[in-house]
C-alpha cells in the first residue's frame, strides 16, 4: 500500500480564509436570528493536518464595534460571544481564525443577523374575512386585506412580523414583501405558530402607503382523514396577524397593526384555493392597485376581528418555501380520448405557471398527475384530492396587448404530467412551465458510480425528498394526505442530513414532535402535526422518531443544544414504552404497523408483514432505551445514563431470549428480523452474529436477491449484510432489476422512490391498492448506504469532526464516487479500478481527522486534512464459477448472475410467461440441481438451456466476453 498526500505541507505558509460563517447553519444574510444565534465557520486551506488554535469575532452593530475570542479548535455552533440581538436589532458579525500553521486568516464577509422577534405580547388583532349578507359561507373562503397609513418623514427601519391560521402573503404599495411562498407553513398551530420579520424600509416612502395581504385557508382549513371521513381540523375559515414595526431617524417608534380600520373582500380573483383542491382564479375580478395608497375600496367590507385562541408565534426555524426550480416541458401527448398532456420528464412538487392570450371568461383546466395508465391520467391514486387548477381570463391578453401570466400562489401538487383542457387556440408548450418549490435547504450531498440505474436511484431518493420537504416531511405529495409520518422520517434521516442541510428543517419540526407528545402523556402520534385522531396508542418505529431523529441529528450535525432541547421528548417515549411492557419485558401483543408495505403483503392489507410486528415493536424498545442512554452520557447525565443503560440490556436479554435460538435462528424467519437484530446490536455474541448474518444471506439467496423487507427492514438490510461480510449478497440486492428491487422502478422509468415496490406492476398497470404513491421517500434510504459502503464516507464522531472513509467496492462497478458539505467543509471520496489496483482518493476537510479502512484489508489509520490518495491491490470478485450445466445446484446458478441470465433467457425465447414465472418463483434451495428445478420444461427448452451454459463455461475459458 502507497499513501501519498496530493499536496504536501509546503515551508511557506498556505493560503487560508474563513469561506462560510453561518449562524444556525443559515447562511442567509440577513438572517433573522434569535437573541443568541450559535455561530459556525469553514475554513478552506491548501495545506493539510491544518488545526484552528484560535477564532476572533468582530461584531458591528449601532455604529459601535465589539470583538471576542476564542481559544481552540471549536468552529461548529459556537456559543454567541456577544451580549444579545434586541428584537429589530440588526448586526454584523465577522471572524477570522490562526492556524497550527502559525497563520491568520483575513476577516470573514460580514453576516447580517436581525432580531427575529416581536418583545413583548403582539399588539396586532387577528382578522378574518366578512361575508356579505345572503353569501355562503365556503369552507376556507380565500380573500384580501388591506389598510392604508401615513409615514412620517426620516424613517429608518420598517420591519413586518406576520403570521396566519391559514397562508399569506403580504403587499406593501404593490410589491410583494419578499419570495417566499405558502407562508407561515404548517406547525402544531395549537402549540406554535411561525412568523416572518421582514425588513420592508425600502418598500415605504413619506406619505401615503397602503399594505394588503392575499390570505387562503391553506394547510389550517383542509380536511384531514381517509374514506370519506375527512373534516376540518384546525378551523373553518383562515385568519391573519399584522404588524409593522417603524423607526425613525430621531428614535420615534410607529406601529401599524391589523385590527379594526382593516379592509376586506372576498369577491376578489382567487375564487377558491385548497391544499388538496387546488386553486381557482378568476383574472376578471382582479382589481388594479389594490394593495396600493388611494385604491377605492368602498365595496370592501370591515375585516371582522376573530376571537378564536392563538398560540405564541415564533420566528421560524426551518428555511422557507420557495420557487427552488423551473422545469420545460419534455413533451406534449395527445391521449386515446384525445385530451391534452404534458410531460415534463420528472416527477416534481410545485405547480404550473402559464402565459396565455384569449377572449375574457374562457376558462384553462390544469389536471395533475404522477403517471398515466392507458395513455391517460392516472387520477384513481389520488383518491379524493382533485389536483386541479383553474384559470379564466380576463381578456386582456388579446392581439397587441401583453399576454396574461399565473401561477397558483396557495396549493401545490405532485405530478409528472398535466393535462391541460380548453387552451385558446394551439398550445405552445413553452406558455407553460413547471416551478418546482419546497423549503430551501442547502444541498450538500452527492453521489455518483459507474452504474447509470444506480445513479438514477439515488437521483430518484433526491428528488423524493425535495418533494416531501416542504413545510414539513410528509409521507407523499400528492393524494389526499401529505401527513408528517413519523416513521417515514425515522428511516429517511440519516439520508436526509447527507443530501441537504436539513438541521433547521428537522429541528422545527421536532419542536412540533414534543408538542404533540406532550398532550398525550409521553406517546407520539403516528403523525405530526397530529389531525387524524387515530392510534394515539405507542406505534413502533413510528413513534421512534422522538429518539432516533435527534440522535441522527448530532451524529450529522454535532448539534448536542438540539439533543439537549430534545432530551425530555426522547425520555418521556422511552418510558411511555416502559408502561406497556408485559411480564417478560417486551412490547408484545399490541396493534403495530410493523415492517410496512412487505412487498409479500396484499395489496389492502400492508402491514401484513413476514415479521411478526412484536418482534418491530420489541427492537425498537431496546432501540430507543439505548439512545435515551446514549444521550444521557452525551448531556452529562450519569444517573439517567446508568438507569436507561440498565434498561436497554434487559430489554435485549429479554429479546435475545423470546425471539433469537442459541443456534441463530430467529423466531420470524424473515429478513427484517435478522436486520434488527444485527443493526441495532442486540445480538452481540460474535459467534452468534456471523449466524445471524449468515442466515440473513441465505434468506437473501433464497428470494432470488430480490426485496423482502418493508419500511422496517429496507433501510438496514444492507448494512447488516454488510457487517457480517456478506457484501456480495448486498451488492446482489443493489442491483437487482426484478421486482421487487430498488432498481425495478427504475427500469420503470420511474424518477422518485415509490411508494409500493411494484407501484406500475409489470404489465404496466398501475397496482391496485388504495396506497399507491409515486413519491415516497422512505424506501430511498438505502442511498445512505450507499455513501457510506459504497462510495466510503461516514461521521465517525458527532458533526463529521471525525469522518469515516472505508470504501467497499462493490465488483459490478468500475468506480464510484460521494461528497459531502460537512460542518467543516467539503469531504470527498472516490475510487476506480486500475488495472488489477483500486486507487481511493479522498479530501479531508481543513479542522478534522479520518480513520481510514481500505479496500484492501489493511489495518485502518488516521489521516489528517488535506487530499490524500492511496493505491491497492483489487482483491475482485470470487473466483469465477466453474462448469455450469443442468447439473449445476440452483443456488450456485442464482449465485452466478451471468449463468441466471443465461438461464431465463433461453427460456424466454421459448416462452416468456415461463420465463416470468422461473424468475419470480423458482426456490433456490442449495442442493437442488437445475434439471430438477426445471422439472415440467421441455426438452427442447432444457437442450437450449444446456447449450446456454456450455456457451457461457466456454466463453469463460477463453477469456472472451460474455453476451449475457
Amino acid at each position: 500500500m502507497t499513501n501519498t498526500t496530493l499536496t504536501p505541507q509546503s515551508a511557506t505558509r498556505q493560503q487560508t480564509a474563513v469561506s462560510r460563517l453561518s449562524a444556525e447553519y443559515r447562511t442567509d444574510t440577513p438572517f433573522v436570528a434569535g437573541p443568541r444565534p450559535r455561530l459556525s465557520w469553514v475554513t478552506d486551506t491548501a495545506g493539510t493536518d491544518w488545526l484552528q488554535v484560535r477564532a476572533e469575532f468582530r461584531l458591528t452593530r449601532g455604529g459601535a464595534t465589539e470583538s471576542a475570542v476564542l481559544a481552540g479548535a471549536e468552529s461548529v455552533l459556537v456559543e454567541w460571544p456577544f451580549g444579545p440581538i434586541a428584537p429589530g436589532e440588526q448586526v454584523a458579525v465577522e471572524v477570522r481564525v490562526t492556524g497550527n500553521d502559525g497563520g491568520t486568516t483575513d476577516w470573514s464577509a460580514p453576516l447580517v443577523l436581525a432580531g427575529g422577534f416581536v418583545d413583548g405580547p403582539w399588539e396586532a388583532e387577528a382578522i378574518g374575512l366578512p361575508f356579505p349578507a345572503g353569501e355562503e359561507q365556503r369552507l376556507g373562503q380565500p380573500g384580501q386585506l388591506r389598510y392604508e397609513f401615513t409615514v412620517g418623514e426620516g424613517l429608518a427601519k420598517a420591519t413586518l412580523f406576520a403570521t396566519a391560521h391559514g397562508v399569506y402573503q403580504a403587499e406593501i404599495n404593490g410589491t410583494e414583501v419578499d419570495d417566499q411562498i405558502l407562508k407561515p407553513g404548517w406547525t402544531a398551530y395549537a402549540d406554535r405558530l411561525n412568523h416572518e420579520t421582514t425588513d420592508v424600509t425600502a418598500l415605504l416612502a413619506p406619505g401615503a402607503n397602503a399594505i394588503g395581504v392575499w390570505l387562503a385557508g391553506g394547510w389550517f382549513t383542509e380536511k384531514y382523514g381517509f374514506h370519506g371521513f375527512a373534516k376540518p381540523f384546525y378551523g373553518e375559515q383562515p385568519a391573519a396577524k399584522v404588524e409593522l414595526h417603524l423607526v425613525y431617524a430621531d428614535g420615534t417608534r410607529q406601529t401599524v397593526a391589523g385590527g379594526p380600520g382593516w379592509r376586506a373582500f372576498t369577491g376578489g380573483p382567487l375564487v377558491s384555493s385548497g391544499i388538496y383542491a387546488g386553486e381557482a382564479f378568476d383574472a376578471r375580478r382582479a382589481e388594479a392597485g389594490w394593495s396600493k395608497p388611494g385604491f377605492d375600496d368602498a365595496h370592501w367590507l370591515p375585516a371582522p376581528v376573530t376571537a378564536s385562541a392563538w398560540a405564541e408565534a415564533t420566528p421560524a426555524i426551518a428555511p422557507p418555501v420557495r420557487r427552488i426550480e423551473e422545469l420545460p416541458v419534455r413533451d406534449v401527448l395527445t391521449t386515446p380520448s384525445g385530451a391534452t398532456v404534458l410531460d415534463f420528464g420528472q416527477n416534481l412538487v410545485g405547480r404550473l405557471r402559464i402565459r396565455v392570450s384569449g377572449e375574457a371568461g374562457r376558462t384553462i383546466t390544469l389536471r395533475h398527475a404522477e403517471v398515466l395508465e392507458d395513455g391517460e391520467l392516472s387520477l384513481r391514486p389520488l383518491r379524493q384530492a382533485a389536483a386541479t387548477d383553474t384559470y379564466t381570463l380576463a381578456g386582456s391578453g388579446i392581439g397587441d396587448a401583453a399576454v396574461e401570466e399565473w401561477e397558483p400562489r396557495f396549493t401545490f401538487h405532485g405530478f409528472r404530467y398535466a393535462q391541460v383542457d380548453n387552451w385558446p387556440g394551439e398550445l405552445d408548450p413553452a406558455a407553460i412551465t413547471a416551478v418546482v418549490i419546497h423549503n430551501d435547504m442547502r444541498r450538500t450531498g452527492w453521489f455518483e458510480c459507474s452504474d447509470p440505474l444506480l445513479n438514477r436511484l439515488h437521483e430518484n431518493a433526491l428528488w423524493g425528498m425535495r418533494g416531501n420537504f416542504l413545510a414539513l416531511p410528509t409521507d407523499c405529495p400528492q393524494r389526499d394526505e401529505r401527513l408528517g409520518w413519523t416513521g417515514d422520517i425515522q428511516v429517511f434521516s440519516p439520508t436526509a442530513s447527507y443530501l441537504y442541510d436539513s438541521l433547521g428543517f428537522l429541528d422545527s419540526w421536532l419542536q412540533d414532535l414534543a408538542l404533540e407528545q406532550g398532550h398525550r402523556d409521553g406517546v407520539v402520534p403516528i403523525i405530526v402535526p397530529s389531525v387524524l385522531g387515530m392510534l394515539e396508542s405507542p406505534v413502533a418505529a413510528w413513534g421512534d422518531a422522538a429518539t432516533v431523529v435527534p440522535w441522527v441529528l448530532l451524529e450529522r450535525f454535532g448539534d448536542t443544544g438540539l439533543l439537549r432541547r430534545q432530551y425530555a421528548s426522547m425520555r418521556d417515549w422511552a418510558d411511555a414504552l416502559l408502561k406497556v411492557r408485559d411480564s417478560s419485558g417486551l412490547w408484545q401483543g399490541q396493534m403495530q404497523l410493523g415492517d410496512w408495505l412487505d412487498p409479500a403483503a396484499p395489496p389492502d392489507k400492508p402491514g401484513a408483514a413476514r415479521t411478526h410486528g412484536d418482534i418491530v415493536a420489541g427492537a425498537y424498545l431496546f432501540r430507543s432505551l439505548d439512545l435515551v442512554a446514549q444521550a444521557a452520557a452525551v448531556l452529562g447525565n450519569d444517573a439517567d445514563h446508568g438507569k436507561y443503560s440498565a434498561l436497554a440490556e434487559e430489554t435485549r436479554q429479554a429479546f435475545l431470549a423470546e425471539y433469537v435460538t442459541p443456534s441463530g435462528r430467529m423466531v420470524s424467519d424473515a429478513q427484517t428480523a435478522y436486520s434488527l437484530a444485527l443493526m441495532f446490536g442486540i445480538s452481540t455474541d460474535p459467534a452468534q452474529r456471523q449466524a445471524l448474518g449468515g442466515r440473513l444471506a441465505e434468506l437473501a439467496r433464497l428470494g432470488g436477491y430480490r426485496i423482502a423487507t418493508g419500511f422496517v427492514g429496507t433501510p438496514l438490510i444492507a448494512d447488516a449484510l454488510t457487517v457480517t461480510g456478506h457484501l456480495d449478497a448486498a451488492e446482489r440486492l443493489l442491483t437487482q432489476t426484478e421486482c421487487p428491487s430498488w432498481l425495478y422502478p427504475v427500469t420503470q422509468g420511474a424518477t422518485t422512490i415509490w411508494e409500493r415496490w411494484d407501484s406500475i406492476l409489470e404489465d404496466g398497470s398501475v397496482n391496485p391498492g388504495e396506497m399507491t404513491s409515486f413519491n415516497h421517500y422512505a424506501l430511498g434510504a438505502i442511498a445512505d448506504w450507499m455513501h457510506r459502503t459504497v462510495a466510503g464516507l461516514a461521521p465517525a464522531a458527532p458533526g463529521y469532526r471525525k469522518l469515516r472513509i472505508a470504501p467497499r467496492p462493490l465488483n459490478s462497478l468500475a468506480h464510484a464516487s460521494t461528497s459531502h458539505e460537512t460542518p467543516y467543509g467539503l469531504a470527498r471520496v472516490a475510487w476506480k479500478r486500475v488495472g488489477d489496483r483500486i486507487l481511493v482518493e479522498a479530501t479531508v476537510p481543513p479542522g478534522t481527522t479520518a480513520v481510514v479502512s481500505l479496500p484492501d484489508g489493511s489495518a485502518e489509520f488516521v489521516a489528517g486534512s488535506g487530499r490524500h490518495s492511496w493505491d491497492v491491490p483489487d482483491a475482485g470478485p470470487a473466483a469465477e464459477p466453474g462448469a455450469t450445466s443442468l447439473d449445476t445446484p440452483l443456488a450456485d446458478i442464482m449465485d452466478d448472475p451471468e449463468a441466471y441470465a443465461a438461464v431465463w433467457q433461453a427460456i424466454d425465447a421459448h416462452d416468456p410467461a415461463g420465463a416470468a414465472a422461473f424468475r419470480k418463483d423458482t426456490v433456490w434451495y442449495r442442493q437442488t440441481s437445475l434439471d430438477q428445478g426445471l422439472l415440467f420444461t421441455q426438452p427442447a427448452v432444457k437442450k437450449d438451456i444446456a447449450a446456454a451454459l456450455q456457451a457461457l463455461t466456454g466463453n469463460r475459458a477463453a477469456g472472451a466476453p460474455e453476451d449475457s
